[in-house]
């Protein structure tokens, strides 16, 4: 069964963390094994809709075999990717941990570890958004293959949202030697990190702050090819940075008007029951 709502405790767990897991149920089964299939055709740059990802972070052929696979918003290249990534109960879900009225779809990952990939740098997501108004994220993490320790998942500084935003160091994220420098430079007085890898179900994942350090290390388990499906998501009133400009996503900034387009950024879920009106057309995964 799916996971439909989380509980006061979980809520709690999340305020005091920075990160809830939850072992199963974000994803369901009917989902997992379509999801699967989607990843051989995007990452051999075969897009259903015609449209390529915003990022492609690795080419067959050109990118070395031992570096996670990743593409941005893999959701404007395939629908049954974009049905999963903008479903209804990833964002009702953000917002009661959030306690936002509204929950608005920024960004996707699509990632793919195979054995022997090298690890990404650890980083604050909230980190990336100075071009918002509020410069806030929470991101939901799914996975589509039960989780290792050895395996390279998601891992967490516990209570790492309480410390102040980071510049991110792009250079520091893909295959780093040491993926936990970053957040280690960052954390007060010098602490110990308190790290959590994210040990679940297929179909179970995690949701965390935007300000909570995270990355992932090395796949070194020989038979898990990890992949997991990422939403960033936003409160649903954001709006553009009057000034500031991200170099990849303010191109979907309109002239003379600062919001968000529901083309390119849609309301996955709101208290008043709206949803992006053409999310209707996406296929059904459940």
């Amino acid at each position: 069964m799916t996971v439909e709502a989380l509980s006061p405790e979980q809520v709690a767990s999340f305020h005091r963390d920075g990160f809830l897991v939850v072992e199963g149920g974000l994803v369901s089964e009917p989902a997992l094994e379509r999801l699967r299939e989607r990843y051989e055709l995007l990452f051999d740059r075969e897009y259903e809709t015609g449209i390529a990802p915003d990022e492609v972070n690795w080419v067959r052929g050109r990118d070395p075999e031992d570096r996670t696979r990743q593409l941005c918003n893999g959701w404007r290249s395939d629908n049954v990717v974009a049905a999963q990534v903008l479903h209804e109960r990833t964002g009702r879900l953000g917002a009661q941990l959030s306690d936002w009225s509204g929950v608005r779809m920024l960004q996707d990952n699509v990632l793919w570890k195979p054995p022997g990939t090298k690890a990404i740098g650890f980083h604050q997501d909230a980190s990336y958004a100075g071009y918002l108004v509020p410069p806030v994220m929470l991101t939901c993490w799914l996975s589509l293959h039960e989780t290792t320790a050895d395996a390279g998942p998601i891992e967490y500084v516990r209570g790492s949202h309480t410390w102040p935003v980071t510049p991110p160091e792009r250079s520091q994220f893909h295959a780093p030697e040491d993926w936990l420098a970053p957040a280690r430079a960052s954390a007060p007085n010098g602490e110990e990190l308190d790290t959590v890898p994210v040990v679940v179900k297929a179909g179970g994942g995690s949701f965390h702050h935007g300000l909570c350090w995270h990355g992932s290390a090395p796949n070194t388990n020989a038979s898990v090819a990890r992949m997991a499906l990422v939403s960033h998501l936003v409160p649903a009133d954001a709006r553009f940075h009057h000034e500031r400009a991200d170099l990849i996503y303010s191109r979907y900034r309109k002239r003379g008007d600062l919001s968000l387009d529901e083309s390119f950024f849609p309301v996955v879920w709101h208290e008043t029951g709206y949803r992006t009106p053409w999310l209707a057309e996406l296929p059904a995964i459940d």
